[in-house]
């Protein structure tokens, strides 16, 4: 492959009640709501982006949240665990903070000495906070409830569950750029660019575990980074090439993308670094008002009327959550 990713540039999930998401993510993990906008499929139902105080590729996971969605099941085919990076002393802190909010934990000591804290959120979707040995040197978004020292430092991994090794594996070498890591047991590590933090990938091979359903506390698709839409481009006709079956690409206001499934049925979407979240809204605005794309501007009322409210707490407003955060 002549082009290759740097790195994660977010995940997708499927949430339940919007306001049960967003106090989740804001408060409990204290990420940054980015931008409130629509799922531009399904206009009647949000899609909400959390991630660093800009919304940097790397840092992102974004909900579409339906009220009254089905459960999923996690299985082959799916991303299983969506995994943030934290400092090192920190997970000490999480037990203790997400026990305080009733968030059960697990803690994983892996191989590489990568300290992990696992668990789910309201709508069953699993989450890990990890320790990477080497660090993080990306900024926080600080709030009182998570304060900086601990805070998330954005996307560390995902995982990936699929019932046969090669072909999975194949694609993500051959087609996505990454290198093989190591294996341990049943898992595979694979790096992007130089590794570490935001830029790796396990995948668990589980022949017997069953087909995922995406729906309501799973994971929809990866995205990976491209830096640019000439650079996309042409990695669309390398893939198209190669026998997959691509998406045309799609305007997504705030980055450009396409789409594909890996033969072990994950869905991966190549998404640009060029374009950003203050496209249409100051970084200091970020997420505070409901953004829509022109094509569906027209529709606005409607699709207000159609849509619950959402009430966001201070600490998504820059202002307040630094004056709150001098109180501390």
């Amino acid at each position: 492959m002549s082009i290759s990713t740097s790195g994660l540039h977010h995940v997708t999930a499927i949430g339940g009640n919007p306001q049960r998401n967003a106090d989740f993510y804001l408060r409990t993990l204290g990420l940054r709501l980015v931008k409130t906008t629509v799922n531009f499929d399904d206009p009647g139902t949000y899609h909400l982006y959390y991630g660093d105080a800009e919304g940097k590729p790397g840092t992102l996971l974004t909900f579409f949240p339906w009220k009254d969605v089905p459960h999923g099941r996690r299985g082959a085919g799916q991303a299983t665990t969506t995994s943030f990076s934290v400092p090192a002393n920190s997970i000490g802190w999480w037990e203790q903070h997400l026990a305080a909010a009733g968030v059960q934990t697990s803690r994983i000591k892996t191989s590489d000495e990568e300290d992990t804290l696992g668990f789910r959120d309201p709508d069953g979707l699993a989450i890990a906070l990890v320790a990477h040995p080497q660090g993080d040197p990306r900024d926080p978004w600080d709030t009182p409830l998570v304060p900086g020292e601990h805070a998330i430092r954005g996307l560390h991994s995902v995982t990936m569950t699929v019932s046969q090794e090669d072909a999975t594996a194949g694609t993500l070498v051959d087609d996505l750029g990454l290198k093989f890591l190591r294996q341990d047991g049943n898992r595979l590590r694979f790096a992007a660019g130089d590794g570490g933090p935001g830029a790796l990938v396990d995948v668990q091979v589980a022949p017997d575990a069953p087909r995922g359903l995406v729906a309501g506390g799973t994971v929809h698709h990866i995205a990976w980074r491209v830096p640019d839409d000439a650079t996309q481009l042409a990695w669309r006709e390398e893939l198209v090439g190669k026998g997959f079956n691509v998406t045309s690409i799609l305007d997504r206001q705030y980055f450009h993308s396409i789409y594909f499934r890996e033969p072990g049925g994950v869905l991966l979407e190549i998404a640009t670094d060029d374009l950003g979240f203050n496209v249409d809204e100051p970084l200091l605005e970020l997420g505070r008002a409901l953004k829509l794309p022109p094509w569906l501007e027209p529709k606005r009322e409607q699709i207000q009327a159609a849509l619950p409210e959402l009430d966001l707490p201070d600490e998504n407003n820059p202002e307040v959550a630094e004056r709150l955060a001098e109180r501390r």
